[in-house]
This record gives C-alpha cells, structure tokens and sequence, in this order.
C-alpha cells in the first residue's frame, strides 16, 4: 500500500496519483512509505511574468469599480453617418419643371400636286392630324380631308396620321386598304411611324402631297 502524503489516503501499490485527492504519490522503495509531499501552504510565490491561476484571482469586470470608485463611462457618441438628402429635381430660373418638348417653331401643311384639286393645301396642326376622307356615319372629318380629291375612292376614311412633335413631323399608316408611300420608297408599315421634311412627296391612294414647311417670323 501506497500512503498519500498529502491527504493520508492509503492507494494500492503500482499508483502514480492518489484515488483520495489527486495528489502524485512517491512510491516507496522496498515497501516503504511515500515520503511526504512538500506543503503547499509554503510554496514559493510564482516568478514575475508566470501565469496565475484563473481560479485563485478572478478576473476584473471592465466596467466593475476600482477602489470604490465609479468607473466613468465612455461616450460613444453618434455612429450613426448621417444620409445625405436626394438633390431636388432641376428645375428653371421660375421653379417649374423644364418641359418635355418645346413647341414647333414652324407651320407645316400638305399641297395637292397631283390626282387631286391641285394646289390645294391642308394646314397641319401641333400634334395628331388624321389624313383620310370624311365619314357620313360617324360624321367625323379628318383634319386633311380628302375626299373631294379622291374620286375613286382610294383612300381610306382613317388612311394615315401625321404627327407634329416640336420639331418633328412623322407620318404613319394606320392599317390603310391601299397604303401610304413616301418619295416614293415601299409602302410603310402599319404602326411604324416614319420622319417626313419639307419637299417630301407623300401619296395616299391616287393623290400625290407634297410636304412644306414655312418658319414663324
């Protein structure tokens, strides 16, 4: 048998550490008794720069006061960037909004050359202008009417729309029985708007216009 020196505990031979404590045993020679463990009670002090047990000195809260005295809190101010504001919307020297599109600075109309009154002239206005013949069920009359000039009756009541957007002028087939031409290129396609200036020739039916534009003095 093995006595610990530490607590007393008598271990059964070949042990290296107490079943009692935990304490390592010091076999003794030739049965002999362990020699008695150094008390720890006179330990020396752990040299500088040693690490001290977690459990013999806990650890210090951060905020926990020292000597009484109230730890000062730390002011961690605003983290919070400020979001700068969206710019406004630009605007002109009034505060209204810039238009779209400024207005034509032109008057534009269409005159007969050919297969028709000729010489006979249709004013366009700002926007939509529906090119066709005048519709005895509906009693609507197209702002280019031209049904006295299409005996044969080759042009559809909604033939085509011509279109003045500032300074722009489309012209656009609108599912025609005989089509819409323009100098004389290839039928337009139903829906497919195409630019037109002064001097272009447009025919609708049998009867030949000629575009022209006069500027606003």
């Amino acid at each position: 048998m093995i006595k610990c020196g530490e607590c007393g505990y008598e271990n059964m031979d070949g042990l290296d550490y107490c079943d009692g404590c935990g304490a390592k045993l010091a076999a003794a020679a030739g049965g002999t008794a362990a020699a008695p463990a150094e008390n720890k009670s006179e330990t020396t002090p752990p040299e500088a720069g040693a690490d001290i047990d977690a459990k013999a000195t806990p650890s210090l809260a951060a905020d926990a006061p020292v000597d009484g005295q109230p730890t000062s809190e730390v002011p961690t101010g605003d983290l919070k960037k400020e979001t700068p504001e969206a710019p406004a919307p630009s605007a002109d020297a009034s505060g209204a909004a810039a238009p779209s599109g400024a207005p034509a600075t032109f008057k534009a109309k269409l005159s007969v050359v050919r297969g028709g009154r000729k010489g006979q002239e249709f004013p366009l206005e700002d926007g939509n202008n529906l090119v066709g013949r005048w519709d005895p069920e509906t009693g609507s009359f197209p702002e280019v009417d031209l049904d006295a000039d299409d005996p044969e009756a080759k042009i559809s009541r909604k033939h085509a729309l011509i279109r003045i957007d500032g300074g722009k002028i489309t012209i656009e087939d609108i599912g025609s029985l005989n089509g819409t031409y323009v100098n004389r290129q290839p039928r337009l396609s139903p829906g497919s708007p195409a630019e037109i200036k002064s001097g272009d020739e447009v025919i609708i039916g049998k009867t030949f216009l000629k575009l022209v534009i006069e500027p606003i003095s």
